[in-house]
Parts: C-alpha cells; structure tokens; sequence
C-alpha cells in the first residue's frame, strides 16, 4: 500500500512493521520515524488506527487467559526463525510431541 507521496518512511515499511509500532517492540528511534510517518500520512493513520482498535477489541474478549510460558517460547522461537530467514519446520511446534501409540 502506499498513497502516492513521497515520505521520508515509505509506507510499505511501515506497514510490514505496524505490530511491533503497536507492541512497542521497536527502538525509539524507528518509533519517532514511524510516528513521524502517521503524522504525515493519512492512509497509513487509518490503518494504525483499525490495527490499533482491533487489538484492544481482542485484548478485551481474550486477554483474560493467561498463556503458558512454554507455548510463548515456542512461538517467539518459531518467529525468530522467520524473522532471520531460516527454514521453519513443515511440523506445528507450538503443539507437544504425541507419543507413538502401540498397535
């Protein structure tokens, strides 16, 4: 997506990052260059903004459950390999290994 003017951030970068801008899991400084951007760009305003809300709607209905510290290592593992290019397993490792069962 992009609307069209130049930005000093372009839109697709802001977008592709949008969660960690939500989440704060980003340095300061990219966080000033994203703000910097939303302050200039009404599109990309508009989407934080829809982010932003569906995120507090699903807080609301499902934040009350605590998640275990296991699955959430699973998962921050499995979005590391993603995030550093590395093949991710075809198998679901979020799940627990099933025990062969005998016949």
């Amino acid at each position: 997506m992009s609307c069209g003017d130049e930005h000093e951030t372009d839109c697709g970068e802001v977008l592709d990052h949008l969660y960690e801008f939500l989440d704060s899991e980003m340095p300061d400084m990219d966080r000033d260059k994203f703000q910097h951007h939303f302050e200039e760009c009404s599109p990309c305003l508009e989407k934080y903004g829809l982010e932003q809300a569906v995120k507090k709607l699903v807080k609301r209905c499902c934040g009350h459950d605590d998640v275990p510290a296991d699955l959430r290592a699973k998962v921050m593992g499995r979005i590391d390999l993603i995030r550093s290019g590395q093949a991710v397993p075809e198998h679901d490792v979020t799940r627990a290994p099933t025990a062969p069962q005998e016949s």
